[in-house]
């Protein structure tokens, strides 16, 4: 879990590390039995050096002119999409099931909002993987605000708004540019073995291959398709 200023969890559970880009008093970590495993970062270098990773990846992933995507529409209730990349121009509102379906090293990216505005909402909404397929290798560029409500969700939120998650589970980093609340959920993070939430140390950022091949600075020799 990465922010800008603040995380708040209440009553949820985070395995994987925890931080913001502010330091305190203005960045804030609120823990309320909300047990993590993992560590906390305030403001601190290694929060900052995260911060700046997925400002970098998530402008490397912003919609360009020539893009080419397939564009998707409705709730995705019932749908099953292989590896690729897809885009919802405005807001995507989704609920039911939806089955990502390909092998381990497939990479799916989302971008929600590609006309410049939109928001990703998920209601009652799962994401089932099959066939192999690895929730750290899912992408969700969100143009603005993500909320995720009684999900199952997978895979990784890059948001420019804020990032509210309530109940149900969430495999996978969410990078808000806002500030991140969580409220009852069961967050595991998505960086290999190690499930840091994306927040590394002083090693170099290993390169998500299919997604802007990561931020700068990446080390596309240590690629295993689980960006961290």
């Amino acid at each position: 879990m990465l922010a800008n200023a603040a995380v708040t969890c209440t009553g949820g559970t985070i395995t994987g590390n925890v931080g913001t880009f502010l330091a305190a008093p203005t960045g804030s970590v609120t823990l309320t039995s909300c047990p993590v495993t993992g560590t906390v970062h305030v403001g601190d270098g290694v929060a900052v050096q995260a911060f700046n990773a997925f400002l970098s990846t998530y402008a490397a992933l912003a919609p360009k002119p020539g893009d080419v995507c397939t564009p998707l529409t409705g709730t995705l209730d019932g749908v099953t999409l292989p590896p690729g990349t897809y885009c919802f121009d405005a807001a995507a509102t989704l609920t039911g099931v939806l089955t990502l379906d390909g092998p381990s090293n497939g990479t799916w990216i989302f971008k929600i909002g590609t006309s410049g505005t939109g928001a990703l909402t998920g209601t009652n909404f799962t994401v089932v993987m099959a066939g192999g397929a690895q929730p750290c290798n899912v992408t969700w560029w969100v143009a603005q605000a993500a909320t995720m409500t009684t999900s199952a969700f997978q895979g990784n939120i890059l948001a420019g708004a804020a990032i509210t998650l309530t109940g149900g589970t969430f495999n996978g980093n969410a990078w808000s540019k806002a500030d991140v609340t969580i409220t009852g959920t069961a967050v595991t993070g998505c960086a290999g073995s190690n499930g840091n939430g994306g927040i590394k140390g002083n090693d170099k950022e290993k390169c998500n291959q299919g997604v802007g091949n990561g931020a700068e600075g990446c080390d596309p020799g240590q690629s295993d398709h689980h960006n961290s």
